[in-house]
């Protein structure tokens, strides 16, 4: 059974009408197969989205041989008319997350030539691996690109292009894509290759933080936020930055060099009393204790 992928068509559709074609039961959970649908099913490195069908949960989403299944915590009978609402706050999250990381290959791409060859939307974080080595200063550098063209508030744009087209164009892609390919364009940032769901302007990220960067397999896996996590990490950071600098009487943007000379007199004063330890043994004509 052929679905509609709703999604593909508006990736603000939260609410939906759809009719049950097929329900089966495996290992005590059901999985439903609709005419029609909003929610997307796992792919591209991203979730698949969470919701209901007539109140019933949907947790979890996957296309199996072109088929969209649902997996529903009851039965829901073949030929009901269903209402789909999706939990949109983490539709929208994952709209922004991976809008962001778009802007970030697309830039690493185009300065540094490196592509984007791992890309996984976690529950807390997102992870983007590149076949070369990116320094601190470099990301900084992404990075502030990268927030650049979210307040440029860029259109963010979907395309079908015909396999002549296609030859004619400048795209990023992973993998070699057999049948209709869909690109997904951010105006002056990137042209990629994507079945994911996007924000329509760039504005809409809000913000894009790279958190931290390791070397992964002769490259490096960047971990990055965007859009509303992205705020809340800061925000949980300044909490506690405020917190630290409290406790060591200097200002917010002071913490950090007096975290590192606490760090250097602690060093100092196990010497210190290391020596003191040695001398009090030697006056009492005991043996130094390890």
């Amino acid at each position: 059974m052929s679905t509609t992928r709703l999604f593909d068509q508006d990736a603000y559709l939260g609410e939906f009408e759809a009719t049950v074609g097929r329900s089966v039961c495996e290992g005590g959970m059901y999985r439903v197969l609709l005419d029609q649908t909003a929610f997307f099913p796992e792919g591209g490195g991203q979730p698949s989205d969470e919701g209901t069908l007539d109140g019933i949960f949907v947790t979890d989403v996957q296309e199996i041989d072109g088929e969209i299944w649902h997996t529903v915590e009851a039965p829901l009978e073949p030929g009901k008319t269903v209402v789909g609402k999706l939990d949109f706050e983490k539709r929208f999250s994952n709209m922004q997350n991976h809008c962001g990381e778009h802007i970030v290959s697309g830039i690493v791409h185009r300065i540094y030539g490196f592509n984007n060859v791992g890309f996984h939307m976690g529950s807390d974080v997102i992870t983007v691996d590149f076949d070369g080595v990116l320094t601190e200063e470099q990301l900084y550098d992404v990075e502030q690109e990268a927030n650049e063209a979210v307040l440029r508030n860029v259109p963010v744009t979907i395309s079908y292009p015909s396999k002549e087209e296609l030859e004619t164009m400048d795209y990023r892609s992973k993998k070699e894509i057999e049948g209709q390919v869909r690109i997904v364009t951010i105006e002056g940032c990137d042209s990629c290759a994507c079945c994911g769901t996007h924000v329509a302007k760039t504005g809409e990220i809000r913000l894009i933080k790279i958190l931290s960067a390791q070397k992964y397999k002769g490259g490096v896996r960047v971990t990055m936020l965007s859009g509303e996590k992205a705020y809340a990490d800061y925000c949980l950071k300044h909490i506690n930055t405020l917190g630290i600098a409290r406790l060591l009487s200097v200002k917010p943007e002071e913490a950090g060099d007096a975290v590192v000379r606490l760090k250097q007199k602690n060093i100092e004063m196990k010497k210190e009393i290391k020596q003191l330890k040695k001398e009090l043994y030697a006056l009492q004509g005991a043996p130094e204790r390890k």
